[in-house]
């Protein structure tokens, strides 16, 4: 019997290509479109019926049926009211890693499997190697593209039933590939940001859940340089959007940088104050050490303390030199070799040893 591979098909190009690709190769796949956000579904913003219909589109050309299962309610439990509760504490989540954890590996593999499948496949760019019955999770052979940094919470069971088969692929392959089979979404825009805020304004967005709370912006010196609007609203090395771009450091505070903008570089959440400094490489934007919670190691095992290992604070980041410091059950310390820019709470410390995603945690605070 074929192996039945159940697709997660979002309407873009490269979960189309990953079904065409499996289809190719003789598995019995089966397309399955993921409804995530119900609550403004109806407005400018929201692509999703599009999207379905693009999915819908792929399918009838490729062949496979096509299913739509709505996991709304799954998604606002687990994922959306996570999101809100890190905001509102003033820190900066990463909502995507907690949908590849929870929904997309967990509701979605549940349903797959109902459907009698035994494994699914999604149009992520990383790779999956099982060595010596350890499943582990590799980077993409097109390091621009590799999402990795949001896979890096799935476990050994998740991972045991998941295929990247766009991994060891560059993204114009894909799309040449699409192109080449008639799939009118071959050219079709890359979705970008949080999935169910889409491209509409965020600070919008997120005042139809929480209150606006002002307050002061500070210096770390204590000077009065404006007005916030509320600190959930504010990301730390933020830039755009505060408003004091005209006023000028004192010439204690400037340390040269009296001509440059403005950044976020602290939340006085006690107080209700914003700390913000001018210069993009300001001390109080620089981290060489960071600490973390909620670690999770995909292997199971723990990293080795003092062992060199890359690091990424942030998606679009270049790895980075670092070491694993302290560790304890759910805390860990992180010492970087070269200082690091912008470290966010809430967002995630993802490790690797060479092409090899260790696993990661949730930043806490970062530190000189």
């Amino acid at each position: 019997m074929r192996k039945t591979i159940v697709v997660g098909m979002s309407g873009g190009v490269d979960s189309s290509v990953t079904a065409l690709l499996l289809k190719q190769q003789g598995y019995d796949v089966i397309g399955l479109f993921m409804k995530n956000w119900e609550d403004d579904d109806n407005d400018g913003y929201c692509s999703s019926r599009q999207d379905l219909l693009d999915a819908v589109s792929v399918a009838d050309i490729i062949g496979i049926p096509i299913e739509a299962v709505n996991f709304s309610n799954e998604y606002k439990e687990r994922v959306f009211s996570y999101f809100l509760r890190e905001y509102q504490s003033g820190r900066t989540p990463n909502p995507d890693i907690l949908c590849n954890s929870e929904i997309k590996f967990k509701a979605f593999l549940d349903h797959a499997i109902h459907l009698g499948a035994e494994v699914i496949a999604t149009g992520h760019y990383a790779q999956v190697r099982e060595v010596d019955g350890l499943f582990q999770l590799l980077k993409a052979a097109d390091i621009g593209k590799d999402q990795s940094y949001f896979l890096h919470r799935l476990n050994q069971s998740q991972l045991s039933h998941a295929m990247f088969p766009l991994g060891n692929m560059q993204k114009h392959q894909v799309r040449t590939i699409a192109r080449q089979h008639g799939l009118a979404n071959h050219a079709k825009k890359d979705s970008t940001g949080i999935c169910f805020i889409g491209e509409r304004p965020f600070r919008e967005f997120l005042n139809r859940y929480l209150p606006m709370m002002p307050g002061d912006m500070i210096t770390p010196e204590g000077r009065l340089i404006g007005k916030h609007v509320g600190l959930s609203f504010y990301t730390i090395g933020q830039r755009q959007g505060l408003g004091i771009g005209g006023i000028k450091s004192t010439r204690t505070e400037s340390s040269g940088h009296e001509h440059e903008p403005w950044f976020v570089a602290g939340k006085d959440r006690q107080n209700n104050r914003l700390i913000v400094v001018q210069g993009h490489d300001h001390p109080a934007l620089q981290s060489r050490k960071l600490e973390a919670l909620e670690n999770h190691w995909i292997s199971g095992t723990a990293p080795l303390l003092r062992h060199p290992y890359a690091a990424k604070t942030r998606y679009r980041q270049a790895d980075a030199s670092c070491q694993l410091i302290t560790l304890d059950r759910d805390c860990s310390s992180f010492q970087f070799e070269q200082p690091q820019w912008a470290v966010t709470p809430g967002q995630s410390i993802v490790l690797y040893e060479g092409e090899v995603c260790l696993g990661g945690a949730i930043i806490e605070c970062g530190h000189a």
